[in-house]
């Protein structure tokens, strides 16, 4: 089972669910709204993916002052959790951020 973390109204979202369904592949998009991400599950995506997964380019980062900015990004990412790149996709214990060739790769589409 593959768990795309994301929006239901992220574009990025619904094109990641529609290849991997289309690839034959089950996936279910978790939508950070009905059920957001808790500290420990940030943590982990943190922990192997890095500050990658702090989307800089949202309207909810610019909206941030400089001081918000400079605080922890987990912490961050737990009280706005549209600053997570999405979608975060998670296969087992593996974690790929955004919908790149790379992720496309990993997962042989």
């Amino acid at each position: 089972m593959v768990i795309v973390n994301g929006l239901k109204a992220c574009d990025t979202c619904r094109k990641a669910l529609r290849a991997l369904s289309d690839a034959g592949q089950e996936a279910q998009l978790r939508d950070f709204r009905d059920v957001p991400p808790q500290q420990a599950e940030i943590a982990r995506w943190f922990a192997q993916l890095g500050d990658a997964m702090v989307n800089r380019r949202s309207t909810t980062w610019r909206n941030l002052s400089e001081e918000e900015r400079a605080g922890e990004p987990v912490a961050l990412m737990l009280a706005q959790p549209t600053l997570i790149k999405r979608p975060v996709i998670e296969i087992g214990d593996t974690v790929h951020s955004g919908w790149t060739a790379q992720t496309k790769a990993a997962l042989g589409l």
